[in-house]
């Protein structure tokens, strides 16, 4: 048997240069093969843990040990039944201890992690400022480093035939809609492909058959964030090597409010979400009303301003339209070089580029001044916003806005803004309403989201996502 399970091993890992396989012999276990990959084990860890408590082995006396597990200590030692799963025990930086009659694993991992840090994407004035790591056991305590219940479970799962990625689902067993757990459960389960990078593979999948612009799975590199959500009855998945944790079901509201405000005083805070709220509008609807305003409306322009206006345009080759459409394009573009070019310098070159092709343009004669204002506060308004996948579904609904007030004027923005209504009501987060709580209206949940209630007014879940477990918050009165 020994034999054997090495010459498949060897077969298996043929041609990688870090498969190492050592042969110790001794008097009661006879040969002893000692096998890791170099590159995901702790070589020194192999070397103190195992290596040279094998060598010792002729020294001691035949009394002091009957077994391998009793002669090398170690926190997770796995007894190998299924030779066929050597492979996955190896690739975690398992090291395999094969002897005559046995197969054990000793975990022996390379710490080839990154320390906590601050979130980068997700920042805050107040609240913590650690954040997730691409190691899902440091994950983990992070997370349970701010929950501490027995409540809180997990189930796990590998996905990818070839990555065999570990990933954790997480939720309250005596908050959460079991039925939606479950779900959530049987679509990882029917999930087959080649490998799991990074938690937006699994998002993608999970979203896949939904057309929309819209995420309808959040995610969060803020533990915080996560276990706030948590609290609320949501359901968490935990993909080992990313630092984003995705949250579902997530809902618009969710997109326009971030946890964090709650750090904050109802009063100060309501007046930023008012002010959130009306710039997803703006950032979406300020082009097309301009457009709509200046080809097709003009009778609603103060003379004086229309004059200005038309005083402005004048000399301008290319329509109003063509004109909005390629300076919305230019920013797009600027916006993109700035997320790909080196944080040191990024945000420089494109300000740079900005500021140099506005006022060339402009002195040019090739776009019209108004019309400079008007995109810049378009992405001003945008800048609140930081999930990319709601930046992308502002920038389609911009464009669908420019076509409508293009084709009809004001009636076409109308027109744009029934559609985006209709098609924002009709998409579902697991078989929830996207626009709750809005509709349906849902009180509990809205002083959450849009609206930030008083702290001992925030007793209770919202009864759309848990269906018992109502109660939040009990204050005790003195």
């Amino acid at each position: 048997m020994q034999e054997k399970v090495l010459k498949q091993l060897e077969q298996e890992f043929i041609n990688s240069t870090d498969f190492i396989v050592k042969k110790i012999t001794t008097k009661k276990f006879k040969d002893i093969y000692v096998i890791y990959l170099e590159s995901v084990t702790g070589s020194d860890k192999v070397n103190d843990y195992i290596l040279k408590k094998l060598t010792s082995i002729n020294n001691l006396k035949s009394v002091q040990y009957k077994d391998i597990e009793s002669i090398i200590p170690g926190p997770n030692t796995i007894k190998i039944e299924n030779k066929d799963t050597i492979e996955f025990y190896l690739t975690n930086g398992f090291t395999i201890v094969l002897t005559t009659k046995e197969i054990l694993a000793f975990e022996t991992k390379a710490d080839i992690n990154r320390s906590v840090s601050v979130p980068e994407i997700q920042k805050t004035v107040y609240g913590p400022k650690d954040a997730f790591t691409e190691n899902i056991q440091i994950n983990l305590g992070l997370l349970k480093r701010r929950i501490k219940s027995s409540h809180l479970k997990s189930s796990d799962l590998n996905m990818g035939r070839k990555t065999n990625t570990k990933v954790e689902i997480l939720y309250f067993d005596d908050i959460t809609d079991m039925d939606m757990v479950d779900s959530i459960k049987k679509q990882l389960e029917r999930i087959d492909v080649d490998g799991i990078i990074d938690s937006g593979v699994v998002a993608n999948i999970l979203m896949e058959d939904e057309k929309t612009p819209f995420p309808t799975i959040s995610s969060s590199e803020r533990p915080d964030v996560v276990a706030s959500a948590l609290l609320e009855g949501k359901v968490c998945i935990m993909v080992d090597t990313s630092p984003f944790v995705l949250i579902l079901p997530a809902f618009f509201a969710d997109f326009i409010n971030p946890v964090a405000d709650n750090y904050n005083r109802s009063v100060n805070v309501n007046f930023l979400k008012i002010l959130r709220f009306t710039s997803f509008f703006l950032t979406m609807m300020i082009p097309g009303i301009y457009i709509a305003l200046i080809n097709y409306n003009m009778e609603t322009i103060p003379t004086t301003l229309l004059v200005n206006f038309a005083s402005q345009n004048d000399g301008v080759p290319i329509p109003t339209f063509i004109e909005a459409i390629v300076m919305i394009l230019v920013c797009e573009i600027l916006r993109e070089s700035d997320l790909r070019f080196p944080s040191n310098y990024g945000s420089a070159i494109s300000i740079l580029g900005a500021l140099v092709m506005g006022e060339a343009a402009v002195s040019a004669g090739i776009v019209s001044p108004i019309m400079i204002i008007v995109i810049a506060f378009t992405f001003i308004t945008s800048l609140i916003f930081t999930e990319q996948e709601l930046i992308n579904a502002i920038r389609y609904f911009r464009f669908v806005f420019l076509l409508g007030a293009a084709l009809y004027g004001l009636y076409g923005i109308v027109i744009a803004l029934i559609y985006f209504l209709i098609h924002i009501t009709s998409i579902k987060s697991l078989n929830k309403p996207y626009f709750f709580p809005i509709i349906p209206f849902d009180t509990t949940y809205l002083k959450k989201t849009l609206l930030k209630a008083k702290f001992k007014n925030d007793k209770k879940r919202s009864q759309t996502l848990v269906p018992n477990n109502l109660v939040r918050e009990r204050i005790k009165k003195s």
